[in-house]
């Protein structure tokens, strides 16, 4: 949609702007529409609406633009719990999931391994990234420029559009390799970017969270916990630093959240952990009305067979220990009396509810318990690797680990972290992609299965407008 266009569908509408967030949910949508707020803003605009600076003069209408932001993120893109975000397409990429879905569609290219640059959510993965990091930015220098708002509003609003930004080329970087790290509105510098080497990407994402960490509080300005406050910041931070191979500094990360007893709670109760109210969750997404809960649930459970899209593989389902009690409470078998297929039970609804029972979990403590457990290990410290890895299998009703070595402790945390996080977010895949475990487990199941797919195509449509991103990635 062009910029005129845009204001012609307000006008012609009669979309009288005196709410608020109704106007950063426009304002917002045209920036992921139009790829950028400094060409609408070059438009007169009717005197009944805000300008993109005077968005920023107000406490209101800047907390709604970075909450547009998050509802973009839930909705679309790469953590979308729907059909077409990382959970389902990751989960049939690497091994957890089987598809059963219509032979057309774009989940049945990753189960079975045949992905094109032209693969359609290839594609939205990546435009949808970069129009939330692009509207994180429009904050960033939004918040900086504004004359209206207090210190501790523009800290809070920095430091959330700086996570925001770092979150999603986490996901970028981990996905298609080397990126371009977009830190500007400037489309004239955006259109010409060109990809970073991981390395620097990397020292960029932990730049930008560290900075964030300085700039948000330590509680929640939201009951829910669906604004990011330190520890959140905090929690991807020991995620970034894992998957470096920063071992104590992955330990310390995860040990501030985990250490934050004031705010988090440790939960017995496996089927609690998933519920909204979970005092183990960092960080969500709340569902968009009242009465509705996750796209997760819609995606993944089915209540007659066969599957109507996904079931839990065969393998993922046979790692689970005899009386591991999240076989019994996170999965659930439906049978036609001869066939049994599983599906996750995380969240239980599939459905509405008279009031939202389940939000869209992005960041647990369980993970903060296994990160620190891994990067202990690494370290020597096997007692107290060895102590968190069984925080996790006594909630679960498993004895503790009969590891003993370094290097089965570390198997057992990459099992642990195999039946404790299935369809969340592409863990799995990438759990196998940072451990070298890649191309062993994949091979034997995938066909055609190469080193080279350990990596996605970049968008054939993106090379096109922009010949800086080449090469392509190998094998595409």
């Amino acid at each position: 949609m062009k910029k005129k266009s845009f204001l012609r569908f307000i006008q012609n509408y009669k979309i009288k702007i005196v709410n608020h967030r109704l106007l950063i949910g426009l304002l917002v949508s045209c920036m992921v529409l139009l790829g950028g707020c400094d060409n609408f803003v070059e438009v007169d605009l009717p005197s009944s609406q805000l300008t993109a600076n005077a968005v920023f003069q107000d406490r209101a209408t800047a907390n709604a633009a970075i909450v547009s932001i998050y509802t973009k993120m839930r909705d679309d893109g790469i953590l979308s719990g729907s059909v077409a975000g990382i959970s389902n397409q990751m989960g049939n990429y690497a091994d957890e999931l089987v598809y059963y879905g219509d032979i057309s569609g774009t989940t049945r290219n990753f189960y079975n391994n045949t992905l094109l640059a032209s693969n359609s959510e290839v594609f939205n993965w990546w435009s949808s990234s970069y129009n939330q990091i692009y509207a994180a930015n429009a904050i960033i220098e939004g918040v900086n420029a504004s004359t209206a708002l207090n210190t501790v509003d523009k800290s809070q609003l920095t430091g959330e559009a700086l996570f925001v930004r770092s979150l999603l080329h986490f996901y970028l970087v981990n996905l298609y390799g080397d990126v371009p790290y977009i830190i500007s509105t400037d489309y004239q510098l955006n259109k010409v970017a060109h990809r970073m080497p991981s390395a620097e990407l990397y020292s960029h994402i932990i730049s930008d969270l560290e900075l964030a960490v300085s700039l948000l509080p330590e509680d929640y300005i939201s009951s829910d916990r669906v604004r990011p406050n330190k520890s959140v910041a905090m929690a991807l931070l020991a995620r970034v630093y894992l998957y470096k191979g920063m071992w104590a500094e992955a330990a310390n990360a995860a040990s501030y959240t985990l250490n934050n007893t004031g705010v988090y709670a440790w939960e017995t109760n496996l089927d609690a952990i998933f519920l909204k109210e979970s005092t183990t969750t960092i960080w969500q997404f709340m569902p968009k009305t009242s009465g509705q809960n996750t796209q997760e649930g819609e995606t993944f459970i089915f209540t007659a067979p066969p599957p109507s899209l996904v079931a839990l593989s065969t393998g993922l389902m046979s790692e689970f220990e005899t009386g591991d009690e999240r076989k019994n409470h996170w999965t659930h078998a439906i049978t036609n009396g001869t066939d049994t297929w599983y599906h996750a039970n995380k969240y239980k609804q599939k459905s509405n509810t008279p009031s939202s029972l389940e939000y869209s979990i992005v960041f647990r403590l369980a993970e903060q318990y296994l990160i620190r457990s891994e990067a202990r290990a690494q370290q020597g410290d096997l007692i107290g690797a060895k102590e968190d890895l069984d925080k996790i299998r006594n909630t679960a009703g498993l004895a503790p680990t009969t590891a003993v070595s370094q290097q089965d402790i570390l198997s057992a945390i990459l099992h642990e972290r195999r039946v404790e996080f299935f369809t969340e977010l592409g863990h799995r895949f990438f759990d196998l992609k940072r451990t070298n475990h890649l191309d062993a487990i994949l091979s034997p199941v995938k066909v055609g299965w190469n080193t080279t797919d350990r990596l996605l195509p970049l968008p054939e449509s993106e090379l096109s407008l922009n010949p800086n991103l080449n090469p392509q990635n190998p094998g595409y």
